[in-house]
């Protein structure tokens, strides 16, 4: 079993994946600011390492000792990243080359990045999109994570850093905080457990692939350590659903009458996205993906549950 620094390893998508490595049996550290001095995690047995991203020092003493890193923290969200493209490159962009530094110097022997398949590949042909599709990210958050997946391999041609990336299609679940504004599920879950009505981009038609958040982590914990042919993995449902069947989900779990008002769609946004898993599934093993409605009916009782 390996030693595993999860950077960002108390946000929503990291500690799922610190849970998940736990129980395959890694010995696992956490690297997040823990502002809240709680974790979100469910693990024991996790070693804490409480730092600032932006700080090389905190970042050089986590990594250190540390056979596999997996970089699963971001300093913007998709609404950040358009208010201020600027924000993304001064500090997510920046700092993810500095811990790349700081790997390949430490001797790490892999290092995992948690990418965006929802954004990445823009507007595409076809009802799936392979990891050999051309990438034409048009928004600043997904031009950014482009521009990280540059650099690694970078530093695999210059120093020798193994890595993969993980293009991750659109994860939910519990733990996901509406605050963020990242996440349509857990936003309009919220906004139902306040009475609110729901807001939908557009007519209601954009086609998203929504993968289970525990789901995409046990099958990316589930390959740490191991030889991969690739260094680019889809990890989605290949299953895709529009914001109008989101709806229909969402009142069907929570039994309430749901209100929906429209809005103009943002240009940024991609109007049709399903990843095809076929690479990951044929390499390591194809699994089963929680249903969409029992995804939603599982986020909806950690909503109304208040643990976010």
């Amino acid at each position: 079993m390996a030693r595993c620094l999860v950077i960002g390893g108390n946000g929503f998508v990291g500690s799922h994946l610190v849970d998940a490595l736990v129980a395959q049996g890694h010995e696992v550290s956490a690297f997040d600011r823990f502002s809240s001095n709680a974790t979100a995690y469910t693990a024991s047995g996790v070693t804490r390492y409480v730092g600032d991203f932006l700080n090389s020092a905190d970042v050089a003493d986590a990594v250190a000792g540390h056979d596999l890193v997996w970089h699963f923290l971001s300093t913007t969200t998709p609404a950040t990243a358009e208010n201020d493209p600027t924000l993304d490159v001064r500090t997510n962009i920046t700092a993810s080359i500095t811990l790349f530094e700081t790997a390949a110097r430490l001797g790490v022997k892999k290092l995992y990045f948690a990418s965006t398949g929802g954004a990445v590949y823009g507007d595409q042909t076809g009802e799936l999109v392979a990891e050999s599709a051309l990438p034409q990210p048009i928004s600043p958050y997904a031009i950014g994570k482009l521009a990280i997946e540059g650099y690694l391999r970078y530093f695999r041609r210059r120093h020798g850093l193994d890595s993969v990336t993980f293009r991750i299609s659109n994860p939910y679940g519990p733990r996901q905080r509406a605050n963020k504004k990242q996440g349509v599920i857990p936003i309009f879950l919220d906004r139902v457990k306040e009475g609110l009505p729901l807001t939908v981009l557009g007519d209601g038609s954009m086609v998203r692939d929504f993968i289970y958040v525990e789901d995409a982590a046990r099958e990316m914990a589930g390959i740490a350590g191991k030889a991969t042919r690739h260094d680019l993995y889809n990890i989605g449902s290949g299953v895709g659903h529009s914001v109008s069947e989101v709806v229909d989900v969402v009142r069907q779990v929570t039994g309430r009458d749901v209100v929906v008002e429209n809005r103009p769609q943002p240009p940024t946004f991609v109007d049709h996205v399903v990843l095809d898993p076929d690479r990951f599934a044929s390499e390591f093993g194809a699994s089963e993906h929680v249903s969409l409605a029992e995804g939603t009916r599982r986020t909806w009782l950690d909503t109304i549950g208040g643990s976010r």
